[in-house]
């Protein structure tokens, strides 16, 4: 069974989030004024995928990690944003911790 894509419904969750519109989601990464709010709704709805460079700049723009983008459920979003905002070493002691744990 194919699993559905789960970058729509990041996205929209994502730009809600930061309260800002498709249109200025779009303008602000790039995109020309005129397309921006029709480019971004094809994304939301999932017309159209977008490439991974303008993932990347979604991703930057809405103060996610890129990987966000790709969870499947809430819990793993919610990890994802999480881990990206730890430190590296704060990362390294979770990554201990959880292996400690599984033994």
């Amino acid at each position: 069974m194919a699993h559905p894509n789960p970058i729509p419904d990041r996205l929209k969750a994502a730009r809600t989030k930061a309260g800002i519109t498709q249109r200025e989601l779009g303008i602000r990464i790039g995109m020309e004024p005129s397309s921006a709010s029709g480019r971004m709704n094809h994304y939301e709805k999932g017309r159209h995928i977008p490439d991974i460079d303008t993932l990347k700049r979604m991703a930057d723009e809405l103060g996610v990690p890129i990987n966000y983008f790709f969870c499947e459920n809430e819990m793993t979003a919610e990890l994802a944003c999480l881990i990206a905002s730890m430190t590296e070493e704060q990362q390294a002691e979770l990554i201990a911790t959880l292996k400690k744990s599984q033994l």
